[in-house]
């Protein structure tokens, strides 16, 4: 097997391969269950992006991690219950997972508290699953709408994470969810709302083809896990 920093750059020379060097893709490494000392070898292949999604492990990494996270972007990936909403303006720079307009508001008064601005990116919910949390296809741009007039919080984008299915109905998903941030961000002359971040360990070369341009990934750099974001 590849080292960390191997498969970081395996990684990142198929984003070149697929984009031609035409566009940026960030790559935010999923670090949940994995060690600080795995996430040290990861920061030191130029990473910049770490996501958690969940809030009792990921708080003592950071302390533990200190000034090695400075300059660092720390997503949360996973799905954030209101009682968590303190913790994770406190600690995250980006937030995947926001759902609900409830969240929103929880998010905005904690930001406001200590005069940040959260940027968060609206969660996609693809899926009929039961278990999957996000907002329907359908009410996005409305929910996107609401958010708009909600001071605290900024809508950076879209994620989304596909059901368990082949590579190509997984492309199926990708191109629906391109399409509609495509739509949001021409609809409402969106400023800022710029991210898409579609595409995991098995399946971020499909998500790139169709538009992605942040993709998480765990598993493909430290080795096998469990599926990365929840």
């Amino acid at each position: 097997m590849r080292n960390i920093y191997e498969n970081i750059e395996f990684i990142k020379n198929n984003i070149n391969l697929i984009k031609n060097g035409s566009a940026a893709v960030d790559i935010v490494v999923v670090t949940k269950t994995f060690p600080c000392q795995d996430i040290l070898e990861a920061l030191k292949c130029g990473i910049k992006h770490i996501g958690e999604s969940r809030m009792q492990e990921a708080l003592p990494k950071f302390q533990q991690l200190g000034l090695s996270l400075s300059g660092i972007n720390k997503h949360f990936i996973g799905h954030l219950q209101s009682n968590k909403a303190k913790k994770a303006v406190e600690n995250f720079d980006l937030i995947q997972s926001l759902d609900s307009i409830k969240l929103a508001y929880d998010l905005n008064r904690h930001a406001k508290i200590i005069g940040k601005t959260q940027n968060c990116l609206i969660e996609v919910k693809v899926s009929q699953e039961i278990t999957k949390t996000g907002v329907g296809l359908s009410n996005v741009k409305k929910f996107y709408k609401q958010c708009q007039m909600i001071p605290n919080i900024l809508i950076k984008g879209l994620m989304v994470i596909t059901p368990h299915c082949n590579f190509e109905d997984s492309r199926f998903y990708f191109k629906l969810v391109y399409n509609l941030f495509k739509d949001i961000k021409e609809s409402f002359d969106a400023v800022g709302f710029d991210i898409l971040s579609m595409g995991m360990s098995e399946d971020y070369k499909i998500a790139i083809e169709e538009g992605s341009n942040m993709i998480r990934i765990g598993s493909a750099i430290f080795g096998d896990r469990d599926r990365e974001n929840k």
